[in-house]
C-alpha cells in the first residue's frame, strides 16, 4: 500500500482532481492521509498557495502535481507508477469514424 499525504482545505477541487489521479497512475492502493492546512496557521503560511500537495513517507512534497507527466515522473521515481495507466492517460482518444450522411424525403440524415 503507497501511504501518502495530501496537504489540502475544505472545498479544493484541484486537491480532489489530483486525489483522483493519484488512485489511476499508482500500482498499488493509495492511502491518503489528507491534512486540512486552514487549522493551522503555519501549514496555511506553508502550503496556502501551492495546493495540493503530496507528500511521501520521507517528507518528499510534490506541489501543483496536477499535470500527469509531472505526477507521473515523482511516482516513478519511488517504484509507484503504473506506466500502462499513464500511457493510457497521455494517449488521446481515437476520433469517432465518419459516418456517411444519405438523403431522404429532401432531408439529410447522418447514418
Amino acid at each position: 500500500m503507497i501511504r501518502l499525504t495530501l496537504y489540502t482545505t475544505l472545498g479544493c477541487h484541484l486537491c480532489a482532481q489530483l486525489e483522483g489521479l493519484v488512485h489511476t497512475l499508482a500500482n498499488d492502493e493509495v492511502a491518503l492521509e489528507r491534512v486540512e492546512i486552514s487549522a493551522d496557521e503555519a501549514l496555511a503560511e506553508r502550503y496556502g498557495v501551492r495546493i495540493p500537495v503530496l507528500a511521501d513517507r520521507d517528507g518528499k512534497e510534490l506541489d501543483r502535481g496536477l499535470d500527469p507527466e509531472r505526477l507521473g515522473e515523482w511516482l516513478r521515481r519511488r517504484g509507484w507508477l503504473d506506466e500502462a495507466a499513464l500511457a493510457a492517460w497521455l494517449t488521446p482518444p481515437e476520433a469517432p469514424r465518419a459516418t456517411a450522411a444519405y438523403r431522404r424525403h429532401g432531408r439529410r440524415y447522418l447514418g
